[in-house]
């Protein structure tokens, strides 16, 4: 029963719900409509009337009359037009509508306040019309008037010139004159000693002096080429001979000091660099000095000036770096010098240290690609060293060079044959000569080369590429006065140069030349050697210093120049004829020729124990 009433309840609720929203709806229709309705009603009509008319007394109240009223429309006449249809009760609404008086409203009109203006004219120009026609756009010329004039002369024309340049410049002048002068400061001694001891104004004062001393080396600035070689100064270039073109020596840092290695750069050639050894008169200063010259300038200062605590034995510029230069010292360190820093000082050196070198190094060497290289190094205890540019504080790799079960071999020079990186060449203190790999199953030294007295003191593997591959060859210097000749191929020396009356303190071959190469020895003479022409005596012996030895030799890539120096820390740079540095193409094979008959000179020389003559070796 409970249920039942309750859905009782719930549908009378509902039918309250549904009746109320209907009465709703009816409603707000009733409203629309009377809103929306075109005519008023009569009663409607009637009380807008009234309502009118109330309003109407209330503004004539307020404005104090009905003067000036202007006749208000009607509602009726204000509708556009007549209803198509009409009832009776909208007749009759109308109609009353039509009887009932007309009001009418007027507002106050308001004061105008008038002003005055300045008027403003502006001119325009009219476009400008530009025409053409088809005859010469040219001013008629008169050439009876031409043929009459006579032309200025030219000094006439210059002397005008001149003048008007005169006058402008006599007006600049006055201009200048009549400019107020800028008075200058002066600077305070505190001012001019902190920009004096400042660094940009060092490095800005280095470059600047060297760019002067460039200017004033220049002793050929004045050279006229027609004029005949009467003194004979391209005697060089035509003949066998050499001339000296630059010498290099500094009070400073190069004088009283023994020159221990040269090395030409191969990105910059006209830069060499210098190591010398410590000066016993000098103490305060430092023991290694490394200068890098300039052969293309004929300055009297280094381009670069790098020191360390310790005698400089060996120095290279870094092969695939030219801002790089490298020195091996006395006491066992190699240095790292940057040019592009404004030091003097290394900016790497290896640790002194067992992992790496404790006796003197006396070869350094770059070898390897622009993409993987490495700086080999030997000191005088036999370690051999490998390193990486970048991190100089351990080696990479390093080994012992002994001969079987021999001592270590205390090494003084060092050699790769020409495109190696493995197989190497080394000169040792005993007179030795061993061959040696870096790696692979023969690691270490493996073949001797026996036939020097005195310890070698360098060695020289052939780097001129041709038509015959010569990089087997290699020569060797010692204190026993001689030049050796060797071939890899034979333990025996191919040929002997006996020549020298001193010590051959170095020897090197020509990098164009297959036959040439050049030796400097104890009483200071630089011999030129070709083998094609003679091997008895050099072709060419140049006395360069009759006072102190020579002590090394190199040459440039080009073959073109030769420098040496001296125990004195002079530096020499010869020009060498085009019979040097320009081979021609039979050199190969003549050289071939000339080996053919050393090695059967040779044989002929040294028969074997039973009689006959030994084989010829093949080199």
């Amino acid at each position: 029963m409970d249920r039942k009433s309750e859905l009782e309840r719930k549908k009378q609720k509902l039918e309250e719900m549904r009746k109320r929203r209907e009465r709703e709806r009816r409603e707000r229709d009733e409203k629309r409509h009377a809103t929306t309705s075109p005519e008023p009603s009569g009663a409607a009509a009637a009380a807008s009337s009234a309502s009118a008319k109330d309003v109407e007394g209330l503004v004539d109240q307020l404005i104090g009359g009905a003067e000036g009223r202007s006749p208000s429309p009607s509602p009726a006449a204000a509708s556009p037009g007549p209803s198509p249809v009409h009832t009776e009760a909208q007749a009759s609404a109308a109609a009353a509508a039509a009887d009932a008086p007309s009001v009418t409203i007027t507002t106050p009109k308001r004061a105008v306040t008038l002003s005055r203006t300045p008027v403003a004219s502006t001119s325009i120009p009219p476009k400008e019309l530009v025409t053409y026609s088809k005859e010469i756009q040219t001013d008629p010329i008169d050439f009876r008037d031409a043929e009459e004039t006579t032309p200025e002369p030219v000094d006439v024309i210059e002397t005008q010139t001149s003048a008007n340049d005169d006058d402008e410049t006599v007006v600049d002048a006055e201009d200048e004159e009549n400019q107020p002068a800028v008075p200058m400061r002066e600077l305070s001694e505190e001012e001019r000693t902190h920009i004096l001891g400042s660094q940009d104004f060092g490095r800005f004062f280095q470059h600047a002096s060297k760019l002067m001393q460039r200017a004033l080396g220049e002793t050929d600035v004045a050279i006229d080429y027609r004029e005949d070689d009467e003194d004979g100064k391209n005697e060089v270039a035509a003949g066998a001979k050499v001339k000296l073109a630059r010498q290099f020596s500094e009070d400073r840092w190069s004088r009283r000091r023994a020159v221990t290695c040269l090395d030409w750069s191969q990105q910059h050639p006209e830069l060499l660099a210098v190591s010398y050894n410590n000066n016993e008169e000098a103490p305060q200063d430092p023991d290694g000095v490394v200068l890098v010259w300039n052969s293309k300038f004929n300055a009297q200062t280094p381009e670069y000036v790098f020191h360390c605590q310790s005698a400089v034995m060996s120095t290279t510029f870094t092969k695939f770096n030219p801002h790089l230069v490298l020195g091996g010292c006395y006491s066992g360190q190699i240095a790292l010098w940057d040019i592009r820093s404004n030091k003097r000082t290394p900016v790497q050196r290896t640790p002194l240290s067992t992992q790496a070198h404790t006796h003197p190094v006396y070869c350094l060497s770059i070898v390897g690609t622009q993409n993987a290289h490495n700086l080999i190094s030997v000191s005088t205890d036999g370690r051999m060293c490998s390193w990486s540019l970048d991190m100089l504080s351990q080696p990479q790799e390093a080994q012992e060079l002994q001969h079987r079960t021999a001592k270590s071999v205390a090494v003084t020079s060092l050699a790769f044959p020409l495109g190696e990186v493995n197989n190497f060449m080394v000169g040792s203190e005993d007179g030795s000569v061993y061959s040696g790999c870096r790696h692979g199953s023969k690691v270490g030294i493996g073949e001797i080369f026996e036939g020097h007295t005195g310890p070698v003191t360098s060695l020289s593997s052939h780097t001129a590429s041709g038509q015959v591959d010569f990089s087997n060859l290699f020569l060797t210097s010692s204190f026993d006065w001689t030049v050796k000749l060797w071939s890899q191929k034979h333990q025996r020396a191919l040929y002997s140069f006996e020549t020298s009356s001193d010590y051959v303190f170095d020897v090197q071959w020509s990098p164009v030349h297959p036959a040439v190469f050049a030796s400097v020895d104890g009483v200071g003479h630089l011999d030129m050697w070709n083998m094609n022409t003679d091997t008895e005596v050099p072709v060419l012996s140049e006395p360069v210093d009759a006072v102190s030895a020579i002590n090394r030799v190199r040459w440039s890539s080009t073959g073109q120049q030769v420098a040496c120096g001296n125990a004195d820390g002079t530096v020499y740079v010869y020009d060498v004829g085009e019979h040097f540095h320009q081979p021609r193409t039979d050199e190969w094979s003549r050289l071939k020729n000339t080996l053919q008959d050393l090695q059967v000179a040779d044989a002929a020389a040294n028969p074997t124990p039973g009689g006959s003559t030994a084989a010829a070796p093949h080199y």
